[in-house]
């Protein structure tokens, strides 16, 4: 195991480690950074926010701060597991290098699971060495060394985990997926500040509740009403993430004049407060990087 602790903060900065068989993630893990699990070998099922998804053997996983998972599986399993801070690096800061937001993390739409194909594991499997001896050595500049090859890492992923989209799409496509879906997508993503309740949005697209919900179950193995909060606790933590403001502030943008409702909505979603969450992932640590 192979551990880098940021000497400001006292957080963990940098971690990589290999198990088999004793599985670290095997109850409900709310972890204070971004973690990524390459599954190699065995089988089992992922529960990530309110969703449950099959994995097999090859799969690799990608989980933001505080987001609730576990990883059920029999002895079998084999993983590579790298767990980073944002004071050690910023997905949000960074998205234009690594276009890894709203992809590998933060992805409401779609699963948390990438499969790895044999180039990308070629890839993958150079890095990961390379990872372990450049923190062992520890010579002048190892953390800017480490974050380039986290950042091939993460885009060797994305890209995979896009093409992947892609030929989801078009499969669906030929099954003729309904175009609601799209446009549950796009009204969510233009109006969840102001439109919180699953009613608005079946009634934004003409379409009974009840029947909205029963499409979105079936396409994003979630209700609609979890959903628009998944949406709502993302813009929130990166607004937490990112700026200085007022928690009453970021509660009135996203459409609540109640400050304390909006914590306890935050409370029950991200299981931290909006302060606590700012205090371990948030701007004054976030910015150094």
């Amino acid at each position: 195991m192979q551990t880098l602790i940021n000497p400001q903060t006292g957080h963990l900065a940098f971690k990589l480690y290999h198990f088999e068989g004793n599985n670290p993630f095997d109850h409900i893990q709310r972890l204070n950074y971004y973690s990524l699990i390459w599954i190699k070998k065995g089988a089992g099922k992922i529960k990530v926010d309110f969703s449950e998804y099959d994995f097999g053997p090859n799969a690799l996983v990608a989980f933001s701060p505080y987001q609730p998972f576990m990883i059920c599986g029999d002895d079998s399993l084999v993983a590579e597991v790298i767990h980073f801070h944002p004071d050690f690096f910023c997905i949000h800061k960074h998205q234009h290098e690594v276009a890894c937001n709203g992809v590998l993390f933060n992805n409401i739409y779609d699963s948390p699971l990438v499969q790895i194909d044999p180039n990308s594991e070629s890839v993958l499997n150079g890095i990961i060495p390379q990872m372990k001896a450049e923190i062992q050595a520890a010579e002048l500049a190892h953390y800017e060394v480490l974050i380039s090859y986290l950042k091939i890492f993460l885009v060797t992923a994305s890209r995979l985990k896009n093409q992947q989209g892609e030929v989801k799409v078009k499969v669906t496509e030929l099954g003729e997926e309904p175009r609601i879906v799209q446009r549950l997508k796009e009204a969510i993503n233009e109006h969840f500040c102001v439109k919180h309740s699953a009613r608005d949005y079946a009634e934004l697209l003409a379409i009974s509740p009840k029947a909205l919900n029963k499409i979105t179950k079936g396409h994003f193995n979630k209700t609609l009403t979890n959903l628009i909060a998944e949406r709502i606790i993302i813009e929130a933590k990166r607004e937490l993430y990112l700026s200085n403001k007022p928690v009453k502030e970021i509660a009135f943008r996203l459409g609540y004049e109640d400050e304390y409702y909006f914590s306890r909505f935050f409370k029950k979603h991200a299981d931290v407060s909006p302060q606590l969450y700012r205090e371990t992932i948030g701007f004054n640590k976030a910015s150094t990087v």
